[in-house]
């Protein structure tokens, strides 16, 4: 048995020029489409309009894009500076970059995505994305949860993806173990075995995508509005906010917090996740509904 395992993978794929195709946009790119997939899927079974699939995925992927870019330079870029800023008598020691230059934001290519960002952007788009197409068909009866209820299911698939584009990356791991599956992240400059956490949060959406897949084929959950939705952000957000125990803070301001940044964040959505389930058991269940050419009617 193996006492750790050397990391030094490249997080390029294909190297040219200067730059390349890094592992990391390449998996968020594949994770993409495949949650496009599975969107096409789930809406075909419901005999949703077939544009349906190709407007959510160009919605939620912009939202998710721009949101976890947002995120991360409004989350995670405080820094501790030797020159305060003094507003009304109150001395402010963490400064942001992105608040002096916003538009520096748009220099994606330099890195930085907050997982956190990009579920706000996500609940935006679906909002935006639902009062624009969706509700203006109300026999389908969509909402905001609607969408979620079935988008979620893709989601594990490619948060799976880009939790590993964090370990190609060797960024985001946890602290010092001793456990035999501890790896050392050479590119990143470490010498002793550390926890995998990418591997970890990989399990958990994997898990996630097994449960809320079934939750919505065989349990026909999609009748109860929120439950499956519910039921993802448990999973997702409550391990979450138990792996960040175990990681290395992402930021220098963290190491003040109680709780970091990741399970300040998190614990929104924990609380949402509990109101979700709880309505949709107390709620009767939807009747499934086919709609034709000649009306709405009860599937049979």
């Amino acid at each position: 048995m193996l006492d750790f395992i050397t990391w030094n993978v490249d997080p390029i794929l294909l190297h040219f020029g200067n730059g390349g195709v890094r592992w990391y946009g390449l998996l968020w790119a594949v994770g993409l489409y495949v949650c496009y997939l599975v969107q096409v899927k789930l809406y075909k079974n419901e005999n949703c309009p077939p544009d349906w699939a190709e407007k959510i995925f160009m919605w939620m992927a912009l939202g998710v894009i721009i949101g976890a870019r947002i995120g991360h330079c409004w989350f995670y870029e405080w820094h501790l500076t030797d020159d305060p800023i003094h507003v009304f008598g109150w001395s402010i020691r963490y400064r942001n970059p992105y608040i002096e230059h916003p538009l520096a934001m748009l220099k994606i290519w330099e890195g930085g995505l907050s997982s956190h960002g990009g579920a706000f952007g996500l609940l935006i788009a679906g909002w935006l994305l639902n009062k624009k197409h969706f509700s203006k068909r109300p026999e389908y009866h969509t909402s905001l949860i609607w969408i979620f209820d079935r988008l979620v299911i893709g989601v594990c698939i490619t948060a799976t993806l880009i939790r590993l584009g964090n370990l190609m990356n060797s960024e985001i791991y946890g602290g010092p173990t001793s456990l035999p599956w501890g790896f050392i992240f050479v590119r990143d400059g470490q010498t002793e075995p550390h926890h995998p956490t990418q591997i970890y949060e990989m399990l958990y959406c994997i898990v996630a995508f097994v449960v809320t897949w079934l939750m919505y084929w065989r349990g026909k959950c999609y009748k109860r509005e929120g439950l499956i939705f519910g039921v993802f952000l448990l999973i997702v957000f409550v391990t979450r906010f138990l792996l960040e125990f175990i990681k290395l803070n992402q930021e220098d301001f963290e190491a003040n917090f109680t709780l970091n940044m990741g399970q300040v964040l998190s614990i929104p959505f924990i609380i949402w996740g509990v109101w979700l389930i709880i309505h949709a058991l107390r709620t009767p269940a939807r009747e499934d509904v086919v709609v034709t050419t000649h009306g709405t009617k009860k599937k049979v």
